[in-house]
């Protein structure tokens, strides 16, 4: 069975392609953005843990603790980084995910006049179809946040 893509877009009006691409990579930015995204959606809970080796192989790790301090990592490795134009990564949540490695995120960026348009392409294995809504919806809030948090 073949991969499913969520898919999502977000115009920055106010920052650049080379912002939102340092907003990804820049662990201090992260983690702010990061825990925008959670009082967004509504989850009690904060950012524990922000490490990036912002280069092709390295490894991220993002993790919050909920009120019942309850862990939820999330972690990959960057598998393309073009400044200010690309990032390509894997996202895993658990172990399985990982060995699998069949969860890439793309995001593309593209200058827009004073600012740049963010297209987050999610591809996973088709056994989550059922989440592509949820997904896309999710990336756009990241997005949003990030831009929220500028």
């Amino acid at each position: 069975m073949p991969n499913v893509i969520a898919k999502t877009e977000h115009h920055f009006a106010n920052l650049s392609a080379d912002e939102v691409y340092a907003a990804w990579l820049e662990p201090a930015a992260v983690r702010v953005w990061m825990q925008r995204n959670l009082e967004r959606t509504g989850r009690s809970a904060r950012v524990s843990e922000i490490a990036i080796d912002p280069r092709v192989g390295g490894k991220y790790r993002f993790s919050d603790i909920d009120d019942e301090g309850q862990e939820n990592p999330v972690w990959g490795y960057y598998r393309e980084l073009v400044p200010g134009r690309r990032i390509v990564f894997t996202w895993f949540v658990e172990p399985a995910e990982e060995a699998e490695d069949n969860s890439t995120v793309a995001l593309e960026l593209r200058p827009d006049r004073e600012g740049c348009v963010a297209i987050m392409s999610h591809e996973m294995d088709a056994q989550w179809s059922d989440y592509i809504e949820p997904t896309a919806k999710a990336w756009k809030g990241m997005l949003e946040s990030i831009e929220e948090s500028a």
